[in-house]
């Protein structure tokens, strides 16, 4: 009996430090795409603003398209490289997030 209760708290300990470390993954994964987020917003509040005063400036109707134009084609870059970088930085949360559980996983034998 007394093995049993070793072992059943041996159990909870590595499931413990197990879950301690995904949390611990979980919130640095967090913590980088909030920072990444941030970034992004504040490039593209910046991009557009500096945009839109040449755009105030603009003298004529073909300048201004041509500002305009340039904006959009930079914007849709700038959207789809940060859509592509949040991508694999979510893939890589999960990715890490998992890791400590693999070694778990290969403990369990079907019986």
């Amino acid at each position: 009996m007394l093995q049993n209760i070793d072992e059943m708290q041996k159990l909870g300990k590595e499931n413990l430090d197990i879950a301690m470390k995904s949390f611990g993954t979980v919130s640095k994964g967090v913590q980088a795409i909030a920072v990444e987020v941030a970034d992004y917003s504040k490039k593209s509040f910046e991009e557009g603003t500096a945009a839109a005063e040449k755009l105030f400036g603009a003298k004529t109707l073909d300048k201004a398209v041509e500002i305009q134009s340039a904006y959009f084609k930079s914007a849709y870059e700038g959207f789809v490289a940060q859509a592509t970088k949040m991508g694999e930085l979510y893939a890589d949360l999960a990715k890490e997030t998992y890791k400590p559980y693999e070694g778990m996983l290969g403990k369990i034998q079907p019986k």
